[in-house]
């Protein structure tokens, strides 16, 4: 029963918090996801998904935190020997001070402050979780208002096992105690299959696409067709 319903738990790092103790989790985060290699499916799935001439276009992280995945999907598809230009948005000022890789703004994913179709990709990672139902419904409509070409979100996927995994590697990598708090309470908070594609589908994204990858995460994935 713990899994069958999503936690409506807080996290401690849902409120303000020090500065230094924001400092402190990015640096954790950051640890652990590059351990978790967090960037992997979106450089998996987005050169299908995009379809022709992904070498240059402009992508939006709504709920980006410090900004690492729009800078590593920036250097990555430097790699491929294309151009991409990352933005990040978050609502924590705190957290955007930390970035110093691409374009910040400051602004909530349930009103993004741009135009319609103003980035070729919109992407979303870890962030999802932390809204009620009806606030990720908003979040989604507006992350497909101003996405052109596609969207693409990662979450955490809610089941026994991604929480026992990561409560082990959280030790293993001796996170600090509300960081391991947070994460545990994350996973409870994440989505199953049948939950995402009914918020997909009254968010008017059209023919949205929803996967679960290793166990751990969820994935929707969805191509603009005009």
């Amino acid at each position: 029963m713990l899994f069958s319903r999503r936690s409506g738990q807080p996290e401690y790092f849902d409120a303000e918090r020090p500065a230094g103790e924001v400092a402190e989790f990015y640096r954790t985060l950051a640890k652990i996801n590059r351990l978790c290699r967090f960037a992997q499916p979106f450089q998996s799935r987005l050169p299908k998904l995009l379809g022709e001439s992904p070498e240059q276009l402009s992508l939006l992280d709504v709920g980006g935190g410090d900004g690492l995945l729009a800078d590593l999907l920036v250097r990555w598809a430097g790699g491929q020997g294309w151009h991409w230009r990352g933005v990040n948005l978050d609502t924590s000022r705190q957290a955007l001070r930390l970035n110093r890789s691409c374009p910040n703004v400051a602004g909530s994913a349930l009103a993004l402050p741009f135009r319609d179709g103003g980035f070729d990709l919109v992407v979303s990672s870890q962030f999802t979780h932390h809204l009620a139902e009806p606030e990720v419904v908003r979040h989604l409509r507006e992350a497909w208002r101003v996405c052109r070409r596609a969207l693409m979100v990662s979450d955490l996927h809610r089941n026994p096992g991604a929480y026992a995994a990561l409560a082990l590697l959280f030790r293993l990598a001796g996170c600090p105690r509300e960081f391991r708090r947070d994460g545990l309470i994350s996973v409870r908070r994440g989505w199953r299959h049948a939950e995402l594609v009914r918020l997909a589908r009254e968010a008017g994204i059209e023919n949205p696409r929803v996967e679960c990858y290793f166990g751990a995460r969820i994935l929707l994935l969805a191509r603009k067709t005009r």
